[in-house]
């Protein structure tokens, strides 16, 4: 190795201490923890390229071994049009990377002894006792509803087989939400969407089939019922604080406004255009991100960091532990991270099951990919990613701001931070 490389691996090894350091976060070489820097190189040109090719704005990553932090750069812009450079410190709006975090609050009560997982939903939301499920439409289009075949339970709440929807398809429950105003531009609490959710009917019934849903949100009120907390007072008591997340919080708070990125997606010609500065107004479906400020959901709504999502990510690597606080114990983030979906029932796509609030490889192959059996994690709308790999004691972390989400770039994210292992 030259004199010159050495000294551009130290320079590196520098910057990354001093931007780590802001968040309290341990750091290693990429060898010292098994990975290679050349290896990691081609990840930092991969994600420069997209940038340089106008796809998109600016990208953080993050990658994460053996619970010290061996890569952390940024690249591009946080927002075009005012020439703003990205920052490893920067805001994102995480949309369904809040999901995770949601799953945790309720597992803490159910190590509370709050629930069981099989309890029925209307044990505890009596307004879900009388649900019907849709079976089909008449002659005129009205739709044929029938009883379910058994109640929806908490674990199909928490694994997507409750037999809700998300309002976004064309089905008759899809045209039933928005009709009730099950619109997260428009809804004014967690109790405002449950009140509505248990007038609606059910796409298919319980247990039968996963379909992505409001569930997490109806996760966020359970956390409301059974702590008679606030859901983000909640989070903030019993997550955030306890981790030292300090970059973690609902919406977008005005002291906050200038750390923000801006979100980005494609216009009639594929180019880049901006869909929600921060603070101003959003074209994006779910209405400005600064509305959940006041009005916290558990579906989406939760900005943070890189550095301060990886304090949960590694939490739940370490088996619900970090830096001495535990936040859930060890055989419960087991049972969060297992493949809760029925036989026969398909994930979120190939190779992939759902557990409590992630997903959960099954089978590289089938994914067609080099990540881990038994890594877990979820994504947001605007390209926020994040997976923990137990076997590897790895995380890493890809958040950007572009809608609709862009799951090619995240799978290729993965395959260049894997190519980099070369030391188990």
């Amino acid at each position: 190795m030259t004199l010159l490389r050495r000294g551009l691996i130290a320079l590196a090894a520098a910057i990354l201490a001093t931007s780590a350091l802001a968040s309290g976060l341990p750091t290693a070489s990429p060898e010292e923890v098994g990975l290679s820097a050349d290896r990691l190189a081609r990840l930092e040109r991969a994600m420069q390229a997209e940038v340089d090719a106008g796809r998109k704005a600016g990208i953080v990553t993050l990658v994460a071994r053996r619970g010290r932090i061996a890569h952390l750069r940024a690249y591009g812009m946080a927002d075009i049009e005012s020439g703003k450079k990205m920052q490893t410190d920067h805001l994102f709006r995480l949309y369904s990377l809040t999901k995770p975090i949601t799953s945790v609050a309720l597992l803490i009560l159910y190590e509370e002894g709050k629930f069981r997982l099989t309890d029925p939903l209307a044990m505890h939301l009596p307004a879900f006792a009388n649900v019907k499920v849709l079976a089909g439409t008449d002659a005129s289009g009205k739709p044929i509803l029938e009883d379910p075949k058994r109640p929806i339970t908490i674990q199909d709440v928490f694994r997507h087989t409750a037999g809700f929807v998300y309002a976004f398809g064309d089905t008759p429950v899809d045209r039933a939400y928005r009709e009730a105003g099950i619109d997260f531009a428009k809804l004014g609490s967690l109790r405002d969407l449950a009140d509505k959710l248990a007038q609606q009917p059910l796409l298919y019934h319980p247990g039968e089939r996963w379909v992505y849903s409001v569930a997490h949100d109806l996760q966020a009120y359970l956390v409301e019922h059974f702590s008679g907390m606030p859901f983000d007072e909640f989070c903030r008591q019993r997550i955030f604080e306890p981790l030292g997340m300090k970059d973690t919080f609902f919406g977008i708070p005005k002291d906050r406004v200038a750390r923000y990125t801006t979100n980005y997606g494609p216009d009639e010609r594929g180019r880049l255009q901006a869909i929600e500065k921060p603070g101003s107004a959003s074209s994006s479906p779910f209405g400005s991100y600064a509305r959940y400020t006041d009005i916290p959901f558990g579906g989406l709504g939760l900005s943070s960091t890189v550095t301060d999502y990886l304090r949960f990510a590694q939490m739940l690597v370490n088996g619900g532990e970090l830096d001495g606080v535990r936040i859930l114990g060890e055989k419960t983030v087991e049972l969060m991270r297992t493949n809760h979906l029925p036989p026969g029932v398909a994930g979120p796509g190939p190779g992939y099951g759902y557990g409590l609030g992630v997903n959960v490889l099954e089978s590289p192959a089938a994914a067609g990919n080099i990540v881990s059996k038994g890594a877990f994690g979820w994504a947001g709308a605007a390209t926020t990613w994040a997976t923990m790999d137990p076997e590897e004691d790895m995380v890493a972390i890809m958040f950007t701001q572009y809608m609709p989400m862009d799951a090619a770039l995240a799978d290729r994210f993965l395959t260049l931070v894997y190519q980099s292992v070369v030391e188990r």
